[in-house]
């Protein structure tokens, strides 16, 4: 991690609008995802979300339609470790309305262990697939639409980890690792596509140090939960990023944790 692509302190000033945009969101079915699409529909973007699971992703979409009255908010089962499938995601939603102005991935997951010596190798194919794989996919498939809607954004959600590795998380913070890298390379395709005159998208990563919500604090009223993200925070970072020039915001991170 170097400093060049590092932003400190970033507060979104609320006041932009998504009116008009359309926005992706990949594993869009748990708490962080939930929160997303009620924020961006209250910001009035048409949203498009996608889970695995059919179930939790069709009660997260009618919460922000309900939430939000009149709202454009989709969902589609899609398996994103398929390429072809999540091509066939980005094609089907540009092609229904005509541009897409984000994507937001949030697929996420973990695995750990008592120490390092302990580490399950099979923890890291696991969360190779989860962290790795799915951000390879959405970012190949939706780069070119990114690019054409002209002030597009990439938001992957990182953890502290993967500049902070403890022992026991050797396999999880690898993996985010490696999808900051990834993700910092669409952003270098982005700076290279815009030329003299800047990115017109912007590649953005948000480093938490973990997510709460309120079910966590129900379920734990004696923890602290010192230095997490509530994902409403989360959500509300996620649309204030169109409230900054793409030049300023591609290829940098986001802390919404203190920055070691």
């Amino acid at each position: 991690m170097t400093d060049s692509t590092t932003r400190r302190g970033y507060e979104g000033n609320g006041e932009g609008s998504l009116q008009g945009r359309v926005v992706a969101v990949a594993g869009a079915a748990g708490p962080a995802g939930q929160a997303t699409l009620l924020r961006l529909a209250e910001e009035g973007a048409t949203v498009v979300a996608c889970d695995a699971d059919a179930e939790r992703l069709a009660q997260a979409v009618d919460a922000a339609r309900f939430a939000h009255g009149g709202a454009t908010v989709t969902g589609d089962t899609v398996n994103l470790l398929s390429l072809e499938e999540t091509r066939a995601w980005a094609d089907k939603t540009e092609k229904e309305f005509g541009r897409i102005d984000g994507l937001v991935h949030l697929v996420g997951g973990w695995r750990g262990s008592a120490s390092f010596a302990e580490t399950d190798l099979s923890d890291w194919d696991t969360l190779h697939n989860l962290l790795v794989r799915t951000l390879q996919h959405t970012s190949l498939a939706f780069e070119g639409a990114l690019k054409r809607a002209g002030d597009g954004r990439f938001l992957l959600i990182s953890a502290l980890g993967a500049s902070k590795p403890t022992a026991g998380n050797a396999a999880y913070a690898a993996s985010k690792a490696a999808a900051e890298a990834w993700t910092l390379a669409l952003g270098d395709s982005f700076r290279k596509a815009g030329g003299e005159s800047g990115p017109a998208a912007a590649a953005v990563i948000l480093v938490v140090k973990a997510l709460v919500h309120d079910q966590m604090r129900a379920d734990r009223p004696n923890a602290k939960f010192a230095g997490f993200t509530d994902v409403e925070d989360l959500a509300k970072a996620v649309a204030d990023t169109w409230n900054e020039p793409a030049e300023e915001l591609n290829g940098t991170r986001l802390w919404l944790t203190p920055n070691p």
